[in-house]
């Protein structure tokens, strides 16, 4: 039983909204219609005379043997298809083909399915190229069937499909609620979408939707997924607004197929999601795997945390982690890092799936993307698995990496740094230096476009350099190019005052001297009053703490900020990994030491960078705080729910702002 329910049948799953309308009988070929057993004997019997006639029958006397030999014994099919007796029925079929009626060419294509003729059959080429050229003498009932024939027997036909989006396209206003459900089930499954039909498809949806059961909606997701149709938001908002208020009543199997649809147009629901919170816990124990990995994987794509369903999965997880397949390993340990979440059975939650994961090692030479997708989640929450990384270092690995669909540089990138800023003693393979200059300079291209630009970069940036004394006190860069988002570095001398350090600004080309503002009493006062909101500082920056810093972990505390002085010594904090391993960062990445100051790391958050809706930061931004704390910064935050607002105030209001996040020593 529990063989089966982990079984994910990809042909028969799909299928399972055609039990619902009697129409579909129509439209469908059904594999479970009872149909009345031939005997052996007179399976001989159609043999011989088919050999005897030596293909003198007419086209009916054909498609008549072939109903009839279709109804054996399903144990007999496969010796019946390599029978010489058979093989020269299909030779006559094929030779009478155009003298068919369009009835019988579909009688024959359905006993063909029955029988599970090979797709490659030369007796299917002939009816495909039959079918094809009768597509417009036919009606979309037929086309429909047939169209469901191929997919039933696992046989590509582009050429057919899309004949009959053609056909569809011409006679959409005939289309009934059945035939339209049929058709975006057939789209789905011939991976191609259209775009002469979206907006014809949107309208289809939005005429439909009250009518539609609950396995249709989910059908109809899952077309446009795996099609990968383009759908509005407006139209995925109006699935979702129905979705959220009957999902206990929906199969998980369909909701499973919402969730996909969500999860590729990038909508966070939050009605859907929070009835997800409620639905989908008490249900995850009797949903296959696969299934759990796409709840898993919608969450972490729409950066949604709910620790109800987190729990759930990582309970049920480790008795069934062996149906896994390598991409829903990785997934996991991606959706698990993404939200930053450790679950209550987090160490036997992680052995099991990287247990899995080394089973799986052969799959990810074919698959080298998803064996960088579970480490990443992995060195998210601090696990480094030195084996599987030793793997995906190597050489051989990282050129398998160039000859997937997708870019995984970064992701390479990614991983070794992090390897080498938290695992000092790790012995195993390394990216070549050739590779890391490459892949800097390629994100670093990007950061001058796309990041160092942004409106809420430069205003910080600017005001910070009026605040300071000039341009030579503040560099906008990636301190940490491997984790993808820019740094306000600042200097501080242990009395406070700002050192300059960034040389290589333009308009701080000129020789370097302090220019910094005397901070007198007079002018803190100014800026202290400045103040518009009556929440205090320290309160504002109370609320700012992300859930992880609430259970205590790498909270920027007063004792921790002493930690991170410069002296003359190893500038590289020391970390204990759940490894058991020192994590200390190398020299090759250690900052050169400064006597007496600190060296501060502002960040300009974005809601990007949090779960949503929360105040919860994400795995990829969680390593960049731990990383840099491992080297000696201090890490200071600017989230956006402080700076953003502050972007439309005064200049002073912001002034006071950056003053009391740089200088305020209770940080």
């Amino acid at each position: 039983e529990k063989e089966k329910m982990e079984t994910h049948d990809s042909k028969e799953d799909p299928r399972a909204f055609q039990k619902g309308r009697p129409e579909y009988r129509a439209l469908s070929y059904d594999k479970f219609e009872p149909v009345e057993t031939l005997p052996l004997e007179e399976g001989d019997s159609i043999l011989h005379s088919v050999a005897t006639c030596e293909g003198s029958q007419s086209p009916g006397t054909i498609t008549d043997c072939f109903r009839k030999l279709s109804r054996l014994p399903v144990e007999e099919h496969a010796a019946l298809v390599s029978e010489p007796g058979f093989d020269m029925l299909c030779r006559c079929a094929v030779r009478n083909i155009g003298l068919f009626s369009t009835s019988d060419l579909i009688d024959v294509l359905k006993a063909c399915v029955r029988l599970v003729v090979p797709p490659t059959h030369p007796l299917l080429n002939a009816c495909e190229k039959e079918f094809c050229r009768r597509v417009w003498d036919m009606n979309l009932e037929q086309l429909l069937l047939v169209a469901d024939c191929w997919r039933c027997l696992e046989r590509s036909v582009p050429s057919y499909l899309s004949i009959l989006f053609s056909y569809a396209n011409m006679h959409w206003k005939d289309l009934t609620l059945p035939q339209f459900v049929q058709l975006i089930y057939i789209i789905g499954e011939g991976r191609r979408s259209p775009a002469d039909l979206t907006q014809k498809v949107e309208n289809m949806i939005l005429k439909y939707l009250d009518s539609f059961t609950l396995e249709e909606v989910g059908a109809i997701c899952l077309g446009l997924f795996k099609s990968l149709g383009d759908i509005s938001d407006r139209v995925m908002r109006k699935i979702a607004d129905r979705v959220s208020l009957e999902m206990e009543d929906m199969s998980s199997y369909a909701l499973v197929n919402v969730l996909k649809m969500l999860r590729y147009a990038r909508m966070d629901h939050l009605p859907l999601l929070k009835e997800l919170g409620k639905v989908i816990p008490a249900r995850i124990p009797t949903i296959n795997i696969q299934g759990i990995m796409h709840i898993t994987l919608t969450c972490s794509s729409l950066h949604y945390f709910d620790e109800g369903i987190m729990a759930a999965v990582a309970k049920s997880l480790p008795p069934k982690v062996t149906y896994c397949r390598s991409k829903d390993a990785a997934k996991f340990l991606w959706s698990f890092g993404c939200l930053d979440y450790e679950p209550p059975n987090e160490e036997e939650f992680y052995s099991s799936l990287v247990e899995q994961m080394h089973r799986k090692l052969h799959e990810f030479r074919k698959f080298p993307e998803h064996l960088l997708t579970g480490l990443l989640g992995l060195a998210f929450v601090k696990r480094f698995p030195e084996e599987l990384i030793d793997y995906a270092l190597r050489d051989e690995f990282v050129q398998k990496t160039r000859g997937s669909k997708y870019e995984l540089k970064k992701d390479l990138f990614t991983l070794g740094k992090s390897v080498e800023i938290e695992c000092p003693g790790y012995q195993g393979s390394r990216l070549p230096p050739q590779l890391y200059r490459e892949i800097t300079e390629m994100v670093l291209d990007f950061a001058e476009q796309e990041i160092y630009v942004r409106p809420e970069i430069v205003e910080a940036v600017s005001l910070l350099k009026s605040m300071l004394g000039g341009p030579e006190y503040v560099k906008n860069h990636m301190i940490l190019p491997h984790t993808r988002s820019s740094d306000l570095e600042v200097h501080l001398a242990m009395d406070g005052q700002p050192i300059p350090f960034n040389s290589k600004d333009p308009a701080a080309e000129k020789k370097l001297k302090d220019i910094g503002v005397n901070l007198t009493d007079d002018l803190m006062t100014q800026l202290i009053k400045g103040r518009s909101d009556s929440q205090s500082p320290v309160e504002v920056e109370n609320e700012a703490r992300t859930p992880g810093q609430e259970r205590g972990e790498e909270a920027l505390t007063p004792h921790t900020r002493n930690r991170a002085v410069l002296s003359g010594g190893d500038a590289g904090l020391r970390v204990e990994p759940k490894s058991g391993h020192c994590l200390k960062a190398p020299p090759s990445l250690a900052l050169n030491p400064q006597p007496r100051g600190v060296k501060l790391a502002i960040q300009v958050s974005n809601r990007n960078h949090y779960c949503c809706c929360s105040k919860r930061l994400l795995g990829l931004h969680r390593l960049k705080r731990r990383q840099l704390r491992q080297l000696g910064y201090v890490v200071v935050e600017l989230p956006c729910w402080e700076w953003f607002p502050l972007l439309k105030r005064t200049r002073l209001e912001k002034l006071s702002y950056l003053h009391y996040k740089v200088f305020d020593p209770a940080l």
